[in-house]
């Protein structure tokens, strides 16, 4: 529970930075992204932000070894009324009273799914079968990318309205499903002992798994398209969407490829399936768009002739 709760804030921290930092750099793209690594590792406030999130999958790792997915994730997303605090606090970011709304409803689904948990009869599965991961991941990544490059063209579109960051959120959140799925099946390699036999033993089994691999994937593509997308949208929004996607894969995913079986009980699996349920249909009511910014103070009305 310390290990999760530590999670949660080590990404909001560290998302808030990347955001603040990416505020002050010139505008990124996915298409360059050689032009985006230098301009984001030359800021020291981003390289902060990085070290924040990579020291929270850190904390991930721990939290898996000991705790079922559903259980991890549903604490995990309670970070998401840290983020924006944050975010309203130091980047000035303001939500919209429906967007409240929705970010409430998120809260109340994920708050079922923690209460359908049962720590006498859930168990923490340590692995899945590969050619399942690969099933699983590898269709996973494909649509991320898709969705990701779809949102792009609509974005470039002239007349359009700014985009509230949903479709990027969803696409990003579908990539870190398949990164939180690596984190699980690497995590199960940790059991071990401290003997260099057994040291070795593990590494050897990781590196024969395709979890190091995902992971590098995972890295690679998120990093450029989550920091693009970041600097274009409000982190207040775009997180919580991003986090939510990637909590609903891993849990509706990672549950059964681990092993990690569903409740016996029919009030904690109606609980699971109704929170699971809400929160997907939160996502797909949510606005697409921001409203079209207001005319300056004191510029005149154009008229048609």
């Amino acid at each position: 529970m310390a290990a999760a709760l530590l999670a949660n804030v080590l990404y909001s921290t560290g998302f808030v930075l990347e955001k603040r930092a990416l505020g002050a750099l010139p505008e990124v793209s996915v298409r360059r992204p050689a032009r985006l690594l230098r301009l984001v590792l030359g800021s020291p406030l981003w390289i902060a932000g990085s070290v924040a999130l990579a020291a929270g999958f850190g904390a991930q790792l721990l939290v898996y070894r000991t705790l079922p997915i559903a259980a991890a994730q549903g604490i995990f997303v309670s970070g998401l009324v840290l983020l924006v605090l944050l975010s309203s606090r130091l980047l000035g970011e303001r939500t919209s009273g429906r967007e409240r709304y929705a970010l409430a409803a998120i809260l109340a689904a994920l708050l079922m799914v923690v209460l359908s948990l049962d720590e006498s009869a859930d168990t923490v599965g340590r692995d899945a079968p590969y050619p399942l991961v690969l099933l699983v991941c590898v269709p996973s990544l494909a649509a991320g990318v898709w969705l990701y490059r779809s949102a792009e063209r609509g974005a470039g579109h002239r007349h359009r309205l700014p985009t509230t960051g949903v479709e990027y959120g969803v696409a990003v959140g579908l990539l870190y499903g398949v990164s939180s799925l690596a984190i699980k099946g690497v995590s199960g390699y940790l059991d071990t002992d401290l003997t260099a036999d057994g040291v070795g033993a593990a590494v050897t089994g990781v590196l024969r798994s395709p979890y190091p691999y995902l992971l590098l994937f995972t890295g690679a593509f998120g990093l450029v398209m989550s920091q693009a997308a970041l600097q274009r949208c409000r982190a207040s929004l775009i997180v919580p969407v991003c986090t939510t996607v990637t909590c609903l894969y891993t849990v509706v995913l990672g549950t059964p490829a681990f092993g990690e079986a569903l409740p016996a009980d029919p009030l904690r699996l109606g609980l699971r399936i109704a929170g699971t349920c809400l929160a997907v249909t939160v996502l797909l009511t949510m606005p697409k768009h921001d409203s079209a910014p207001p005319p300056p103070i004191g510029a005149k009305e154009l008229t048609p002739p």
